[in-house]
């Protein structure tokens, strides 16, 4: 499944209306751990023209993104990457978010959304870039309808408010999608968020990936009710889902998607997963992590729930599974090659297109760094 939303499962304004204050701490699941089906009067239309195929090829997305980020893990402690924030554990919240959107909608991420990224159809190798230094950013935004990855924790909240509110100025249906962790809940920036879109009626998708740590603290730390109630204070709509069913995010998402595109305004979503991994690879998660936590996780993984029920449907046969496999492991060679093919930029063009006009306080710089590398012999004749 490749496409965008059908609006064969819409609902009506006045039931999404009377249902979207639905009790905050209640998850949507479509899918439980064991990979049994779970029915739901509200949010099974949403799915129900996603096929055993289509949920197939969803599974496909999330154990090829999976490999990669396995990958750029062991990139990064083989020196070829200086950093990388792994995704281990939140590809069903990534994947089910992003099948969910419409190819004119546009993507404002954090810097751990490399799934959405690939579902995106992003090159491989420009994901990587900059975390290898090779590049300041990675790739052209407006090619796939995905802003490059924020550091700044929340900031993107308000790029997208921004762009959401442009559109809807000019007359387009198009929506956008942010996405952030539960710690950037506490920074201004998704507070004033939330605030600029609920009084602009911006068509935006506040998706807070709930992974239970803002680095080594704890989610309670900062959240003593569901995140998801924080919205409704806002004047916006929240839903609170299980973050580790794929299917469950795509049709909530969806959900939120059809109130943008139809003029109704924000929609905060929560998906409440676990980071299996280190919040960074300069991080050790083993001096913080309740071990007997962490394997509570493990059993709601969001791969193997998806694969239980295939395979209980007959549809993941041993050889679809290995065609799977094989994929992964063709992407991620892929993956790694572009990465080490992606040529050094020249020492002084960190100095380029930092701003528009000539900037004297930044020549200056740049002067002073020619000098130190010509010093060090490590440039030799004209400037690079």
């Amino acid at each position: 499944m490749r496409t965008t939303v059908s609006t064969e499962h819409a609902v009506s304004d006045e039931r999404l209306e009377a249902e979207l204050p639905a009790p905050p701490d209640a998850l949507v699941q479509l899918l439980d751990p064991q990979g049994r089906r779970q029915s739901d009067p509200l949010y099974d239309p949403f799915v129900s023209d996603v096929s055993d195929d289509d949920l197939a090829a969803l599974y496909e997305d999330m154990v090829v993104v999976r490999r990669i980020d396995v990958e750029a893990t062991a990139l990064q402690r083989q020196g070829q990457l200086g950093l990388w924030p792994p995704l281990l554990g939140q590809e069903a919240a990534q994947v089910g978010s992003a099948r969910a959107l419409r190819a004119d909608d546009f993507v404002f991420s954090s810097y751990r959304e490399n799934a959405v990224a690939y579902c995106r159809c992003v090159a491989l190798p420009a994901i990587v870039e900059v975390w290898r230094g090779t590049a300041q950013s990675g790739w052209n935004p407006y090619d796939v309808n995905m802003a490059t990855p924020q550091i700044v924790i929340g900031a993107q909240t308000l790029h997208a408010v921004g762009y959401a509110v442009g559109c809807r100025h000019d007359g387009v249906d198009t929506a956008t999608v942010t996405y952030f962790g539960d710690g950037a809940t506490t920074q201004g920036d998704v507070n004033e968020a939330m605030v600029f879109a609920a009084s602009f009626g911006a068509p935006v998708v506040f998706f807070c990936q709930n992974n239970q740590w803002a680095i080594s603290e704890p989610v309670g730390l900062q959240a003593q009710r569901p995140i998801a109630e924080r919205a409704p204070g806002f004047g916006i709509p929240s839903i609170r889902v299980d973050g580790n069913d794929v299917l469950a995010v795509l049709a909530a998402t969806r959900r939120a998607l059809e109130r943008a595109h139809r003029g109704d305004g924000p929609t905060f979503i929560e998906a409440v997963t676990y980071r299996m991994g280190p919040h960074t690879t300069s991080d050790d998660p083993s001096r913080y992590v309740d071990p007997v936590q962490k394997a509570e996780w493990a059993a709601k993984d969001p791969i193997t729930r998806v694969e239980a029920y295939l395979r209980e449907r007959g549809v993941l046969t041993e050889a679809r599974a290995a065609s799977v496999a094989a994929k992964a492991d063709e992407v991620a060679a892929e993956f790694r090659a572009g990465c080490l093919a992606l040529p050094n930029p020249a020492p002084l063009s960190v100095f380029e297109h930092v701003y528009a006009e000539p900037h004297a306080g930044l020549e200056r710089q740049r002067a002073q760094q020619e000098a130190y590398l010509r010093s060090i012999g490590e440039l030799e004749g004209g400037a690079e």
